[in-house]
Protein backbone atom coordinates (compact mmCIF):
# COMPACT_ATOMS: atom_id res chain seq x y z
CA UNK A 1 0.00 0.00 0.00
CA UNK A 2 1.48 3.40 -0.95
CA UNK A 3 2.34 5.92 1.75
CA UNK A 4 -0.51 8.46 2.13
CA UNK A 5 0.27 12.00 1.02
CA UNK A 6 -0.06 15.01 3.29
CA UNK A 7 -3.26 15.98 1.50
CA UNK A 8 -4.87 12.57 2.02
CA UNK A 9 -7.70 13.27 4.51
CA UNK A 10 -8.25 9.55 5.17
CA UNK A 11 -4.89 9.21 6.95
CA UNK A 12 -6.02 9.91 10.49
CA UNK A 13 -3.70 10.17 13.44
CA UNK A 14 -3.77 6.90 15.41
CA UNK A 15 -4.27 8.55 18.81
CA UNK A 16 -7.81 9.65 19.70
CA UNK A 17 -6.41 12.24 22.12
CA UNK A 18 -4.24 13.78 19.42
CA UNK A 19 -7.19 13.78 17.00
CA UNK A 20 -9.30 15.72 19.55
CA UNK A 21 -6.45 18.19 20.08
CA UNK A 22 -6.09 18.61 16.30
CA UNK A 23 -9.84 19.19 15.97
CA UNK A 24 -9.72 21.82 18.72
CA UNK A 25 -6.70 23.51 17.10
CA UNK A 26 -8.42 23.37 13.71
CA UNK A 27 -11.59 24.97 15.07
CA UNK A 28 -9.58 27.74 16.75
CA UNK A 29 -7.55 28.30 13.56
CA UNK A 30 -10.75 28.42 11.46
CA UNK A 31 -12.23 30.98 13.83
CA UNK A 32 -9.08 33.10 13.69
CA UNK A 33 -9.07 32.82 9.90
CA UNK A 34 -12.67 34.02 9.67
CA UNK A 35 -11.95 36.89 12.08
CA UNK A 36 -8.82 37.66 10.04
CA UNK A 37 -11.00 38.26 7.01
CA UNK A 38 -12.30 41.36 8.79
CA UNK A 39 -9.27 42.53 10.83
CA UNK A 40 -6.27 44.05 9.09
CA UNK A 41 -3.57 42.64 11.34
CA UNK A 42 -4.79 39.03 11.42
CA UNK A 43 -4.11 37.06 8.22
CA UNK A 44 -6.77 34.64 6.98
CA UNK A 45 -4.91 32.24 4.71
CA UNK A 46 -2.27 30.89 7.13
CA UNK A 47 -4.90 30.11 9.75
CA UNK A 48 -7.09 28.30 7.23
CA UNK A 49 -4.09 26.31 6.00
CA UNK A 50 -3.38 25.31 9.61
CA UNK A 51 -7.03 24.36 10.11
CA UNK A 52 -7.04 22.27 6.93
CA UNK A 53 -3.87 20.48 8.02
CA UNK A 54 -5.36 19.73 11.45
CA UNK A 55 -8.65 18.49 10.03
CA UNK A 56 -6.88 16.32 7.42
CA UNK A 57 -5.27 14.31 10.23
CA UNK A 58 -8.22 14.35 12.64
CA UNK A 59 -11.65 14.58 11.00
CA UNK A 60 -12.56 13.74 7.40
CA UNK A 61 -15.98 15.36 7.93
CA UNK A 62 -14.54 18.71 9.08
CA UNK A 63 -11.89 18.50 6.37
CA UNK A 64 -14.59 18.08 3.71
CA UNK A 65 -16.65 20.93 5.18
CA UNK A 66 -13.68 23.30 4.99
CA UNK A 67 -12.35 22.23 1.60
CA UNK A 68 -15.81 22.20 0.01
CA UNK A 69 -16.79 25.65 1.27
CA UNK A 70 -17.44 28.06 -1.58
CA UNK A 71 -15.42 30.83 0.03
CA UNK A 72 -12.31 29.02 1.29
CA UNK A 73 -12.37 25.64 -0.45
CA UNK A 74 -10.85 26.46 -3.84
CA UNK A 75 -7.82 28.17 -2.30
CA UNK A 76 -7.25 25.30 0.14
CA UNK A 77 -7.55 22.67 -2.59
CA UNK A 78 -5.16 24.65 -4.81
CA UNK A 79 -2.65 24.76 -1.93
CA UNK A 80 -2.99 21.04 -1.19
CA UNK A 81 -2.76 19.99 -4.79
CA UNK A 82 -0.13 22.36 -6.19
CA UNK A 83 1.31 24.32 -3.23
CA UNK A 84 0.20 27.52 -4.91
CA UNK A 85 -2.29 30.35 -4.38
CA UNK A 86 -4.54 31.65 -7.17
CA UNK A 87 -3.21 34.90 -8.65
CA UNK A 88 -6.39 36.92 -8.03
CA UNK A 89 -6.57 35.69 -4.44
CA UNK A 90 -2.96 36.70 -3.85
CA UNK A 91 -3.45 40.19 -5.34
CA UNK A 92 -6.67 40.73 -3.38
CA UNK A 93 -5.06 39.59 -0.13
CA UNK A 94 -1.97 41.79 -0.57
CA UNK A 95 -4.05 44.80 -1.63
CA UNK A 96 -6.57 44.52 1.18
CA UNK A 97 -3.89 43.84 3.77
CA UNK A 98 -1.86 46.85 2.58
CA UNK A 99 -4.88 49.14 2.68
CA UNK A 100 -5.94 48.02 6.15
CA UNK A 101 -2.44 48.29 7.58
CA UNK A 102 -2.03 51.78 6.08
CA UNK A 103 -5.37 52.89 7.53
CA UNK A 104 -4.62 51.37 10.92
CA UNK A 105 -1.12 52.83 11.12
CA UNK A 106 -2.34 56.27 10.01
CA UNK A 107 -5.54 56.68 12.01
CA UNK A 108 -5.77 54.13 14.82
CA UNK A 109 -2.31 53.32 16.17
CA UNK A 110 -0.89 56.23 18.20
CA UNK A 111 2.55 54.92 19.19
CA UNK A 112 5.35 55.25 16.61
CA UNK A 113 6.91 51.88 17.53
CA UNK A 114 3.55 50.13 17.18
CA UNK A 115 3.08 51.72 13.75
CA UNK A 116 6.56 50.55 12.75
CA UNK A 117 5.84 47.03 14.02
CA UNK A 118 2.52 46.94 12.17
CA UNK A 119 4.16 48.03 8.92
CA UNK A 120 7.05 45.59 9.39
CA UNK A 121 4.70 42.65 9.96
CA UNK A 122 2.70 43.73 6.92
CA UNK A 123 5.81 43.93 4.74
CA UNK A 124 7.08 40.52 5.82
CA UNK A 125 3.65 38.92 5.37
CA UNK A 126 3.16 40.59 1.99
CA UNK A 127 6.60 39.48 0.78
CA UNK A 128 5.95 35.92 1.94
CA UNK A 129 2.61 35.88 0.14
CA UNK A 130 4.09 37.42 -3.02
CA UNK A 131 6.71 34.68 -3.36
CA UNK A 132 4.25 31.80 -3.08
CA UNK A 133 3.75 30.44 -6.63
CA UNK A 134 0.57 31.13 -8.62
CA UNK A 135 -0.14 28.67 -11.41
CA UNK A 136 -2.65 30.98 -13.10
CA UNK A 137 -0.45 34.12 -13.11
CA UNK A 138 -0.78 35.88 -16.46
CA UNK A 139 2.41 36.08 -18.51
CA UNK A 140 4.43 39.25 -18.13
CA UNK A 141 4.36 41.62 -21.07
CA UNK A 142 7.65 43.15 -22.17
Amino acid sequence: MPEPTRSDPTHLHPSATVRWLLIAAGIVATGLGVVGAFLPVLPTTPFLLIAAACFARASPRLDRMLTRSKLFGPTLVEWRTHRSIPWRTKLFAIGLMSAMIALSATFFVPLWWAKALLVAVGLVTGAWLWFIPSRDRPPRSR
